[in-house]
């Protein structure tokens, strides 16, 4: 695909289309990789991104429990110590 290369404010950068935003799942950034003779695009994801938000609403909706006990009844710490 051709693309034109346009003036944006001192810079120059590219367009994207609504259809390539959409089938890329582009946002707000993006990844550029740099190589010897071209360069790649690839989405940006961050996975992590908003997990706090998610787990305020857990908290405050009880759905933070423990699905299982951390400590078993049969646990021997002692052995640990040695």
């Amino acid at each position: 695909m051709e693309v034109s290369v346009i003036n944006i404010g001192n810079s120059k950068g590219i367009r994207f289309s609504k259809t390539i935003l959409e089938k890329y799942d582009i946002h707000d950034k993006i990844e550029l990789i740099l190589e010897k003779n071209h360069m790649i695009i690839k989405t940006k994801h961050e996975p992590r991104k908003n997990w706090e938000q998610a787990f305020l609403k857990m908290h405050k909706k009880g759905d933070d429990k423990l699905l299982m006990d951390d400590i078993f009844e049969d646990e021997n710490f002692e052995e640990w110590g040695k």
